[in-house]
């Protein structure tokens, strides 16, 4: 999105949308589609065992973003959507109770 419009800001992107920018809408929805297919084909590697899709990072606080990846997804299991950009700071905390002995490191095979 940044590449081609110049801001990785969706609420600029949603106001030129608003505004009438069809290759605003254009590239915002063709993000949504690829998310989409990233997450199906992640759910065919899993042979359809998905427990649960989980949508997260800033973006997810845009309800316009989250419905077009819903809207093709939906089928493949419960979704939940955690807006905010905590991820790294999850990812570090996890990793981090692996390294202390406090939880075992999962794997998935």
């Amino acid at each position: 999105m940044t590449a081609l419009l110049g801001t990785n800001d969706v609420r600029e992107v949603l106001k030129r949308i608003n505004n009438g920018d069809k290759y605003a809408k254009l590239v915002f929805e063709a993000m949504a589609y690829r998310v989409a297919k990233e997450i199906g084909s992640m759910a065919a590697v899993l042979k359809g065992h998905v427990d649960a899709i989980g949508i997260t990072g800033g973006i997810a606080y845009s309800e316009e973003f989250v419905t077009l990846i819903k809207d093709r997804i939906n089928f493949i299991a419960p979704i939940y959507v955690y807006p905010g950009e905590e991820e790294m700071l999850a990812l570090a905390q996890g990793a981090l109770r692996v390294l202390n002995g406090e939880e075992k490191a999962k794997e998935y095979v």
